[in-house]
């Protein structure tokens, strides 16, 4: 609060002569701040001239002069009386101005910093130089760097040798620049390599369940009751019962299947009308077998069968396969320099991860590829539910037995419609390479893809249709193209080989992404039928995502001896 006080002027006009050098006085000061000012007014012996100034360096501020003739005390007094009624307001403005610098901007003080200086004469060069310095970064802006420039490594440096070396604005400028491109190229090959190290760590076995598949395949050789018949040969029969509901599972990793049959049991009203037909290659077959052998799912049926044990199921009646797993391009691409070819100055971390995510092993597996002969590895069966390795079932699904299919053949969840873009806006634009021009001539771009993981199969009404010609005749081209059809697995000839035999499903029975995105909805997992962890970040690796590990963890046999000894999830 800024206060001012006045010598009493009647007494000053009439006392003049006692005045020396004659002074009217108006000072004033902020309580905060503690700054005073002062403002004088110095009226001549002659009265000729009354001069006004101030004490924080704005001398003179406004002088007065008055001709050379008979002037009464009256118009003297009036002429003093009203510079004291204008003088409070030249104070505020001086006073403003000195206290808040040309800084600071109200409603009220922007008056003050703006016509104050004006008034007094001042100028506010701030805006002048502002202007400058975004001339002279425009200008570096087009400019590139000079290689030999030396660049500083850190803030004090900078600063260290600007004092040393006193830069002009463009030097510093280009400096800077420099140091920000180097800080911009640092932060995307950290990036790209932490991706590297996550798409490795994906592909990888941890250590204990490596040893879990050890230790249960050591157990099969030694443990009569880990060999025993699965199931026992009275449940035989229900194996191929119509009447129950069969669930088809293809995988290597016991861990995995053990939970989705574990989520499966424990979410069923009614488990006794369940049946698990778990599918795996030679080397985990012995290990799987020990597991469901010593760890019964009772009262639901489980068979397990290894590749190996399909007699039709031979390299010369499936030669696409042979061909996928020997050619030497599909060999490179999938276990090759990840990085060469690839330009990390214009690839986004984003695209990378997602041709990392294609390049994974697994979509050259043999096991991977079975689900395209459902018809024929169950010949009895007349509908199946297909389930990925990387699911939790949270509900009842014998719901899904009731839904017609219209004749169509498969029931699964369209990824192109949902809020959440990056998981469920999927159209064939995402899979294919509509640059191709078979490619561009045969498949429309906007045409909306579905999802892999769980799926409702209709094989009466498959084996009406061509659709493993048509796989089997895909794959083929894209493998003459050197893979410039498509990069990703298995889901890319599937797209193509359904096409027009999908009969999409309510997306709430398989809710995707929980491998690839952190920030999924708690609420919206809790509510889901079936939750998969597709993408990299799967529940049993350490680059899994914590808040989500649970959801998969809950249903982990954590008392079985065989996973505390490889202390699994520890």
């Amino acid at each position: 609060m800024y206060r001012y006080s006045t010598t009493n002027l009647n007494h000053l006009v009439k006392n003049r002569k006692e005045c020396e050098p004659g002074l009217f006085h108006l000072t004033g000061s902020d309580s905060d701040e503690k700054v005073s000012v002062e403002i004088m007014l110095h009226i001549s012996h002659s009265m000729r001239s009354i001069t006004i100034s101030s004490n924080n360096g704005f001398t003179d501020l406004m002088k007065i002069k008055i001709a050379a003739r008979h002037i009464s005390y009256r118009t003297i007094f009036h002429t003093v009386l009203i510079l004291a009624f204008l003088l409070p307001f030249v104070f505020i403005l001086t006073a403003i101005v000195t206290l808040e610098g040309v800084n600071k901007c109200s409603s009220i003080d922007c008056l003050g910093r703006r016509l104050g200086p004006k008034l007094l004469g001042r100028g506010d060069d701030s805006e002048r130089y502002l202007a400058d310095f975004y001339t002279i970064l425009n200008q570096v802006h087009s400019e590139e760097v000079p290689e030999d420039l030396k660049i500083p490594d850190n803030f004090k440096q900078l600063v260290s040798e600007m004092k040393i070396n006193k830069y002009n604005a463009k030097e510093f400028a280009l400096i800077l620049k420099g140091m920000m491109e180097r800080s911009e190229r640092d932060i995307r090959e950290s990036q790209f390599q932490e991706l590297m190290n996550k798409h490795f760590a994906a592909t990888s076995i941890p250590k204990g369940i490596h040893c879990l598949s050890l230790r249960l395949t050591d157990e099969y050789s030694s443990n009569a009751h880990a060999r025993k018949q699965l199931p026992s040969p009275e449940l035989l029969p229900l194996l191929s019962d119509n009447s129950y509901h069969h669930f088809v599972v293809f995988t290597d990793n016991i861990l995995a299947a053990s939970v989705v049959v574990s989520s499966v049991v424990q979410s069923s009203l009614r488990p006794e009308k369940i049946v698990f037909h778990v599918i795996t290659d030679k080397k985990t077959y012995a290990g799987m077998h020990s597991w469901f052998a010593l760890n019964p799912i009772s009262p639901s049926t489980v068979e397990v069968k290894g590749v190996h044990q399909f007699d039709w199921l031979t390299r010369d009646t499936v030669p696409v396969l042979e061909a996928v797993e020997n050619h030497d391009g599909v060999r490179n691409y999938y276990h090759g320099n990840h990085v060469a070819g690839a330009n990390l100055n214009v690839t986004s971390p984003r695209l990378f991860a997602s041709k990392l995510l294609a390049r994974s092993p697994k979509y050259i597996s043999l096991l991977n590829h079975l689900r395209i002969y459902l018809p024929e590895l169950f010949p009895n069966l007349d509908k199946v539910i297909f389930l990925d390795d990387d699911i939790v079932i949270q509900r009842d699904l014998s719901p899904l037995w009731d839904i017609d299919l219209g004749g169509k053949v498969n029931g699964a969840v369209e990824t192109c419609k949902g809020e959440d873009s990056w998981v469920m806006g999927k159209r064939f634009k995402i899979y294919f390479n509509f640059s191709h021009p078979l490619v561009a001539k045969s498949l429309d771009p906007e045409e909306c893809a579905w999802a892999f993981g769980m799926n409702i199969f209709d094989l009466r009404a498959w084996r009406k249709t061509n659709i493993r010609e048509t796989y089997h005749s895909w794959l083929k081209e894209n493998l003459k193209s050197n893979l410039t059809l498509w990069k990703l697995g298995t889901l890319p000839p599937a797209l193509i080989a359904f096409r027009g035999y999908i009969h999409p499903i309510d997306p709430s029975w398989h809710m995707l992404g929980l491998g690839y995105q952190n920030n999924t909805s708690i609420e919206s997992v809790k509510k889901a039928a079936v939750i998969h962890y597709n993408g990299q970040s799967k529940p049993w690796l350490e680059i899994g995502y914590e808040h989500l590990r649970p959801f998969w963890s809950k249903y982990v046999n954590s008392s079985n001896e065989f996973v505390k000894n490889c202390h699994i999830l520890e």
